[in-house]
């Protein structure tokens, strides 16, 4: 059984992972048969929100690991203990997380940094030639780690965006919700999800598309 590295960064759309991208990630790998391993950095939240008022909470904090575990069922590593012979694949899911936690492109763009063990663990995987996706916001993260590789990669259709992947290296590729962008040479997959997809049916295409393709560059 294929086991795919699914990198969470909390919680929540507005400070962690997006919740919907992360469990039609879960999902389509279990589908296709394959065994998701979750994991997320040790650290604490840049940001905590509440997602029902919006306000960001000054006087909370909360760490990323513990909070993806809601999502893993509990079930989760810390990524500083995943060596790439542990997975065959890994898969990033949106949410402001990936953006925050993951690295700090939503507050310094192109200029940004990454988390030091998510840029090990990408960097690793991709030099030994195993394929990573990034869905949502993701692929910032995958832009900013290997730009040096001139990655091929979407994050939909917006322009700004778009212009700061492009000044990270990256070839911005527009791509509608439901389509997956494919950089066969970096064994790269990305999708939009919820930077276009008007709901969770049209998000969960995309997510299913790119989990499928992934398997194939295995």
């Amino acid at each position: 059984m294929k086991k795919i590295g699914v990198l969470l960064s909390g919680c929540g759309v507005y400070d962690g992972s997006e919740i919907h991208e992360a469990v039609i990630t879960l999902l389509a790998i279990d589908r296709v048969g394959a065994e998701a391993v979750c994991m997320a950095p040790d650290m604490g939240q840049v940001q905590v929100v509440n997602h029902f008022s919006g306000q960001t909470e000054e006087r909370e904090g909360r760490n990323v690991l513990v909070e993806a575990a809601r999502i893993a069922r509990g079930k989760i590593v810390d990524i500083a203990t995943v060596q790439i012979h542990e997975i065959d694949a890994l898969v990033l899911p949106g949410g402001y997380g990936a953006a925050k936690n993951l690295s700090d492109f939503a507050t310094k763009g192109a200029a940004c940094s990454v988390h030091q063990e998510v840029e090990r663990l990408v960097r690793a995987m991709v030099d030994a030639g195993k394929p990573v996706a990034g869905i949502c916001i993701a692929p910032a993260v995958l832009a900013r780690i290997l730009g040096d590789r001139r990655p091929r990669l979407t994050i939909g259709n917006d322009a700004d965006t778009a212009a700061a992947l492009a000044v990270m290296g990256c070839e911005h590729v527009n791509c509608g919700a439901e389509e997956v962008v494919v950089d066969e040479k970096n064994k790269l997959v990305s999708t939009p999800a919820y930077m276009l997809a008007a709901g969770i049916a049209e998000a969960a295409v995309g997510i299913d598309k790119a989990i499928q393709t992934l398997l194939a560059l295995i």
